[in-house]
């Protein structure tokens, strides 16, 4: 068996969706509330990945004693305040590691 037909399958499937919103440019107008609801898409995936990361340990929800939601609080403080992504990023990674160092 080819696995060709099947990635020629998954390449026009994949143009199809992409160029459906070029050429629907200027043809179609989506509704009002659809507009509004866009700038809040971003936020919506953001959250449905890395809410489960903070959350869940081995499968569980654990609120109490989870380092990872410590440290996940620390760089939402630090995005809050500064605003600066690199900043973020370090500072949810060290209080990570200082949290798994001293418990």
């Amino acid at each position: 068996m080819s696995w060709w037909p099947l990635w020629l399958a998954c390449g026009l499937v994949t143009f199809a969706i992409r160029y459906s919103f070029i050429a629907l440019e200027g043809h179609y107008k989506p509704p009002a509330w659809f507009i509004r609801a866009l700038p809040f898409v971003p936020i919506a995936a953001l959250t449905a990945i890395t809410a489960p990361e903070l959350l869940l340990v081995a499968g569980r929800l654990q609120v109490t004693d989870n380092p990872r939601l410590l440290a996940g609080i620390v760089a939402i403080a630090v995005a809050a305040r500064w605003k600066n992504t690199l900043a973020t990023i370090a500072s949810g990674f060290a209080a990570l590691w200082l949290l798994r160092a001293f418990s």
